[in-house]
């Protein structure tokens, strides 16, 4: 194996570590809030936002029963490295949808956090040519 394929195949494994690891985040994100009930999640965004004029708390419960449903689901893509574009795409839209809540609210400690994760999905997206170890590659090769 030359230094170019090693190192080409370690960025490859750094990636698909990432990759999982994030994905397992996201997925227990939504997993942890479907487990504890969409009341229980709600009555924490109802007390998030109570200060986040701008935000309508008719949307609250909207978000509170769709937001466990699409960590969940785009979590499992990550760590599967299924339809992993598409993921990281929906995924950052809803960090945008996140940062904006959170800023609303005034968290500006959560907010931070928050651009750690834009960060992430930019990173993984801008290199996904690295996502050799995963079911879009296997399907992707197949075809061959």
């Amino acid at each position: 194996m030359n230094s170019e394929t090693k190192r080409s195949s370690n960025a490859s494994i750094a990636y698909s570590i990432l990759r999982v690891a994030f994905g397992a985040n996201i997925f227990l994100h939504g997993l942890s809030r479907l487990l504890n009930g969409r009341a229980a999640f709600l009555a924490y965004l109802n007390h998030y936002f109570e200060h986040a004029h701008l935000i309508p708390t008719v949307m609250l419960p909207i978000f509170g029963a769709v937001l466990p449903w699409v960590e969940t689901i785009l979590g499992l893509l990550l760590l599967l490295g299924l339809a992993t574009r598409i993921a990281l795409i929906a995924g950052a839209i809803v960090m945008i949808v996140l940062v904006i809540g959170t800023n609303l609210a005034q968290d500006w400690e959560v907010a931070g956090l928050q651009l750690i994760y834009c960060f992430i999905y930019y990173y993984l997206l801008a290199r996904i040519d690295l996502n050799a170890y995963s079911l879009d590659n296997m399907m992707h090769s197949g075809k061959h």
